[in-house]
């Protein structure tokens, strides 16, 4: 299937009745991050920089789901 959209085929996937989806090709430059995403990641990115120079406590999987 993913052979026959990478050629240019229409790939239509129907689910029920109803519901039909079609398989496209995306390329790198289709994907996209809104600002609010690309701030989050850099955020993220931060903290984990902080934790890996000790600057800030590396929590586990528990008390992370914890402070939920």
């Amino acid at each position: 299937m993913f052979d026959l959209a990478d050629q240019g085929e229409k790939i239509v996937i129907r689910r029920s009745k109803k519901q039909a989806y079609t398989l496209v090709p995306v390329e790198d430059e289709d994907i996209t991050f809104t600002k609010s995403l690309e701030e989050r990641i850099g955020m993220a990115l931060q903290e984990v920089k902080q934790m890996r120079e000790g600057k800030i406590k590396e929590l586990s999987m528990k008390e992370l789901l914890d402070e939920l």
